[in-house]
């Protein structure tokens, strides 16, 4: 089920590992405050992954998922719907246990992929807002 509340809050609850796809050292970007909430109020390590791969809140950035070593838990993506198809492919394709699109990325056929493949899934949510709902 998409946006299955138990999966919002497992996801929110258990410590891991969050790729955040689409974040910069643009301040002006909801991904950096959004990756500090993940990081300061919830605990998550993050993973920066952008067109540039900047290093961000301390942490080492990526320009691709697939270079990114370990393990990832989630991948959060803030990239444009058009664009997060190829995204929630990539992330099929390392392993990711989760993609979580950010309020206002909608791709149905992408969530199905990431369903069929055995990935949870919450679409057009943000964890900074989900988090307190359940008290976080």
């Amino acid at each position: 089920m998409l946006n299955d509340p138990a999966v919002i809050e497992s996801l929110l609850r258990k410590p891991g590992r969050w790729a955040v796809v689409g974040l910069s050292n643009n301040p002006l970007r909801p991904a950096v405050g959004v990756a500090r909430y993940l990081k300061d109020s919830l605990g998550k390590q993050i993973v920066p992954v952008s067109l540039k791969g900047d290093d961000v809140h301390g942490e080492k950035g990526y320009t691709r998922l697939a270079d990114v070593p370990g393990h990832i838990d989630v991948v959060d993506c803030f990239v444009n719907s058009s664009r997060v198809g190829d995204v929630v492919d990539q992330a099929i394709d390392i392993g990711a246990g989760a993609v979580w699109l950010q309020l206002g990325v909608i791709d149905h056929a992408a969530v199905e992929r990431a369903e069929a493949a055995g990935l949870d899934v919450v679409m057009d949510r943000c964890p900074a807002i989900e988090a307190p709902r359940l008290g976080l």
